[in-house]
């Protein structure tokens, strides 16, 4: 029986405006984190759930590697259950949910507060969440918090090229209109080759692990229904490769991070023993503005704009409307 399918969502005509307005945030948000900084920075907290705890691996991944104090990533009803010790005066938490209403975020930033936390917010102004937090500032999280990371490093002192990542994040808007327009046609063959499958791998390193978990739990399984886990692509060789056949379906994300001869170790595999994988390369798409030194700045943010585009894609060949639930915001959980 053949499937129905759904026309395709246009690209966002506003979405160079949207992004302008979200990046210039970054001197109000400078200014916060100094004075975190000021008042004795002691630890680092990256919390959130779904798509919004994913956001912050870009952010989680520089800090890990930049500076002094511990920087924790975690999700938002682990930090209510496990009460972390070392949270409490001196710590900044950094937390998001795209509506402020997700009731273990919320929970988490008014612990936070309640242990004598900052808590800066990514978030809809006037939400739950913006109400519970120090700070809160409605645009895209992963963006934000990127933001707030190389604030952070620095008002820490760290040695990095802070004017080629202001001039990355300005010439955001412009390359995230490239990348979406220029993977066009190759996201739509992913799409096509892959949409009937009965489970689909995803594969991703560093910052971009944090979207391979997105695109095989939200996109796939949440909304569109289907059978799909992701693995670090290093992990990926601590067992997962066992069930690949020459016809086993695989998504490879590659970005221009540190991380990258990690995803580039699985590709080699994967074009040995698999006819069937497919690779979405931040090295491929056309970034106008961008120096190198800023591609790799922006690789994980412009990743999940164009795997937000492949979801797109998989509505519209396989009739399933994105925002179909059989449970999510339709029962009690």
């Amino acid at each position: 029986m053949a499937v129905e399918t759904l026309p395709l969502s246009p690209i966002e005509a506003d979405l160079e405006a949207n992004l302008e307005k979200t990046v210039g945030y970054y001197d109000r948000i400078k200014k916060f984190v100094e004075e975190c900084v000021h008042n004795g920075l002691k630890n680092v907290y990256l919390v959130g759930a779904g798509g919004s705890l994913i956001a912050s691996f870009p952010a989680f991944y520089l800090l890990h590697r930049t500076v002094d104090i511990p920087v924790f990533q975690i999700q938002s009803d682990e930090l209510n259950y496990g009460r972390p010790r070392a949270l409490g005066a001196g710590s900044l938490v950094i937390i998001a949910s795209y509506t402020g209403t997700t009731k273990e975020t919320v929970a988490a930033a008014q612990y936070a507060r309640d242990a004598g936390a900052t808590v800066f917010a990514a978030c809809r102004a006037h939400s739950p969440l913006a109400e519970a937090a120090t700070l809160a500032i409605e645009g895209g999280s992963d963006i934000l918090e990127l933001m707030a990371a190389y604030a952070l490093c620095e008002a820490l002192g760290v040695e990095l090229d802070y004017a080629a990542a202001r001039a990355a994040f300005a010439a955001l808007p412009a390359a995230f209109r490239a990348a979406v327009e220029g993977q066009e046609q190759h996201v739509h063959d992913i799409a096509v080759a892959l949409k009937d499958e009965p489970i689909t791998y995803v594969l991703g390193s560093g910052p971009s692990h944090g979207w391979a978990y997105g695109l095989a739990m939200c996109y796939l399984q949440e909304m569109q229904w289907m059978h799909a886990v992701s693995f670090d692509a290093g992990e990926f060789f601590q067992g997962a490769f066992e069930v690949v056949r020459e016809d086993t379906p695989v998504i490879l994300l590659l970005g221009e991070d540190p991380s990258r001869p990690i995803a580039e170790r699985a590709q080699r595999f994967l074009q040995t023993y698999t006819k069937r994988a497919h690779y979405l390369d931040v090295r491929d798409f056309d970034l106008p503005g961008m120096t190198p030194e800023g591609r790799a700045i922006v690789s994980p943010l412009i990743l999940p704009k164009v795997i937000s585009r492949l979801a797109k894609h998989y509505e519209a060949v396989r009739g399933h409307n994105l925002d179909q639930r059989r449970y999510m915001f339709r029962t009690v959980y």
